[in-house]
């Protein structure tokens, strides 16, 4: 059964494409819930000013993103840590505490975005990727310290 998206559908389709599914899949989900209709002249033609909506408002999302994302490279965030003699940490340092952090200087990210392939466990000055966007990505240095004896 050919239809038309009305929705971007991960796996599936972006707005305004036409794809092939089973009739069952269309019938008690897409259709349902209102992701798909079926491909007519006036379909095609609504469905094509959503597209040119959703594609501006795409360009001004990632506009907004590499905004942010010069914003970020240009930020440092300091963590204080307790640590061994060697430099090695008793915890770890964490993707949302690097969110934390940047939150706390005023640039909104979420944790999910801090790309960390381990959690930071040395005292050291780490480069760490920030995804923004599937097409924007921001790198932020991050410092770890020995925390002050209290």
């Amino acid at each position: 059964m050919e239809l038309l998206l009305k929705q971007n559908i991960e796996h599936l389709g972006r707005i305004g494409d036409v794809v092939k599914v089973k009739s069952g899949y269309a019938r008690n989900y897409l259709l349902p819930r209102g992701l798909a209709v079926m491909v007519t002249k006036t379909n095609l033609a609504e469905i094509e000013r959503a597209r040119a909506l959703a594609l501006a408002e795409e360009q001004l999302r990632v506009a907004a993103m590499k905004e942010l994302a010069t914003k970020l490279a240009e930020a440092s965030v300091t963590i204080e840590g307790r640590a061994n003699a060697e430099g090695h940490l008793f915890g770890s340092v964490t993707g949302a505490q690097i969110a934390a952090s940047l939150r706390e200087k005023g640039i909104a990210i979420d944790d999910k975005a801090v790309r960390l392939a381990q959690p930071l466990k040395e005292i050291g000055v780490f480069d760490v990727t920030v995804h923004l966007h599937a097409t924007v990505e921001a790198t932020v240095k991050v410092w770890v310290v020995q925390a002050k004896p209290q």
